[in-house]
């Protein structure tokens, strides 16, 4: 079969304003299985222009593919692009299967079949081997019904077959990397890079993460053989930058250890860059020179809050005290620090935020990034937010940069006034002005100041954005909004369908 793979453009400032760009790591996870199992794939990368809905259909009837797919990381934010795109690509090539992957139509896949006619079936958790084997039935001609793990139309209406259980062994399915020119993708300024993943979920159980339940388990891939990849898309591709798109890739001190060692030993010039937990960096704080000979330039840290109700209301299971000391040992070893800071849960005071405030300085973090909490579906605080009152009813703005609910004491101005004012604070404070301006790290400042300059542009649009887009004021709940929690729409399922129960891993 000829099958195209679409990333659409996505709507967030972050994606539109920095000149850097990512390559789809999802799409090309699902490609390389695809291409090995003789298919002709092509990607087709919206994000560039960014391009249009029209030039994306005119591409797509150019290229006459027997199948179209499409995917995004963006999931919720991204979803109405990819719906418009997928109309469109359908409406100009009837008869062409449109198939759909990713966290959103995972936990959506009711409402898509029965709102948007135009998609075939839908890849439920996983894509790797549920999508080849779709594939291998669509090419035969034969029934979906019997490729587990996705959801597709029949005469009774939208339905699900079974799960199609988690992949055990990650080293069994390739990365197409052969379906980009590594040239057109780049970050941290400029620099030559790519997206990976070590490992896939979480063992914690922070309440508004979905990692838990979309990946089930936490799985790490072989730590020498990821290391030889990474130097190997170095030595052939001259990728310098590596996103690691882990939420957790630190999980087993052994096998990290491994890793590191592994590429110490292969020794390239990387810059790795990713998200763990700060009790990871504490706990390893006997081998934080082995992150800093590997090539690590910067964590990002959930730290979420500094609130004990918080933090123990969404069930961090961590500590005020755990996190200044891992942003001590960061810097320590010359690793940048980024706290990643959550506004927007209901009780909120302006003196929460001032306490808060305090909290962050009293850390030091290199450099923060403030999001909105925003409750989804796939994760258990959806459940605890659906009371809440909606605000912005834009799925395009649901991206944990703009406010979506309601709080109870503060209007949406306040809590943007606090949200740019704590920015400006840990951003501009001496102490962090100073590290962007003489650091004696030259890769390091080169990393603060790009940041610096990437939040000067996205500030002034993050403003106007929020003066230009009506909030509603007497808005639905989001459980109106978005309907049931995933639990109650599985167990709506599988009521429906007792002679065929499927028992959600996703949910596990």
């Amino acid at each position: 079969m000829r099958i195209l793979l679409i990333n659409v453009p996505h709507p967030a400032i972050g994606s539109r304003i920095p000149d850097d760009h990512l390559p789809p790591l999802g799409l090309l996870a699902v490609g390389g299985p695809l291409i090995d199992d003789g298919h002709v794939v092509r990607l087709v990368d919206g994000e560039f222009g960014p391009a249009a809905t029209g030039d994306l259909v005119a591409e797509s009837v150019r290229w006459r593919p027997d199948a179209v797919l499409f995917g995004h990381s963006g999931s919720t934010s991204g979803h109405p692009v990819i719906a418009e795109v997928a109309a469109a690509v359908a409406l100009a090539l009837p008869g062409v299967p449109i198939v759909y992957g990713g966290v959103f139509p995972t936990y959506h896949w009711r409402e898509i079949l029965r709102d948007e006619p135009y998609v075939t079936a839908i890849v439920r958790g996983e894509g790797e081997e549920t999508a080849r084997r779709l594939m291998a039935a669509l090419a035969a001609g034969a029934s979906v019904a019997a490729v587990p793990g996705i959801a597709f139309r029949d005469e009774a209406g939208p339905r699900a077959t079974p799960d199609a259980g988690v992949i055990r062994d990650l080293d069994a399915y390739r990365v197409g990397w052969e379906l980009i020119d590594h040239a057109r993708y780049s970050y941290w300024g400029g620099l030559r890079a790519v997206v990976v993943q070590f490992s896939r979920g979480c063992p914690h159980l922070c309440n508004y993460c979905g990692q838990r339940g979309f990946w089930t388990r936490w799985r790490h891939r072989d730590p020498v053989r990821f290391a030889r990849e990474l130097a190997r898309l170095h030595r052939e591709h001259g990728v310098r930058v590596v996103n690691f798109a882990d939420e957790n890739p630190t999980v087993s001190k052994k096998a990290w250890r491994i890793f590191l060692e592994a590429l110490i030993a292969e020794d390239v010039d990387l810059i790795l860059v990713g998200s763990t937990r700060a009790d990871d960096i504490v706990r390893d704080a006997d081998i934080l020179h082995l992150y800093k000979r590997a090539g690590w330039a910067r964590f990002l840290l959930g730290l979420e809050s500094t609130d004990a109700a918080t933090l123990a209301r969404i069930r961090k299971g961590a500590t005020t005290t755990t996190d200044r000391e891992a942003i001590r040992l960061l810097r320590r070893h010359g690793i940048l620090s980024m706290a990643t800071w959550v506004v927007g849960f209901e009780e909120e005071t302006d003196r929460d935020y001032w306490r808060g405030l305090r909290q962050l300085l009293s850390y030091d973090p290199d450099q923060i990034q403030m999001l909105y909490v925003t409750p989804h579906r796939w994760t258990p605080y959806f459940r605890l937010a659906a009371g809440r009152r909606v605000i912005q009813t834009d799925r395009r703005r649901w991206d944990y940069k703009h406010q979506v609910l309601a709080t109870r004491h503060m209007p949406p101005w306040r809590v943007l006034l606090w949200f740019k004012f704590i920015e400006l604070a840990v951003q501009g404070r001496p102490r962090a002005l100073a590290r962007v301006l003489f650091h004696p790290d030259r890769g390091l400042r080169h990393a603060m100041r790009w940041y610096t300059r990437m939040g000067r542009r996205v500030w002034p649009h993050e403003i106007a954005g929020f003066l230009r887009d009506p909030l509603v004021r007497d808005g639905p709940s989001v459980a109106a909004f978005w309907g049931e929690p995933q639990e109650a729409e599985e167990e709506s399922m599988r009521a429906s369908r007792p002679e065929r129960p499927v028992v959600s891993r996703l949910n596990a």
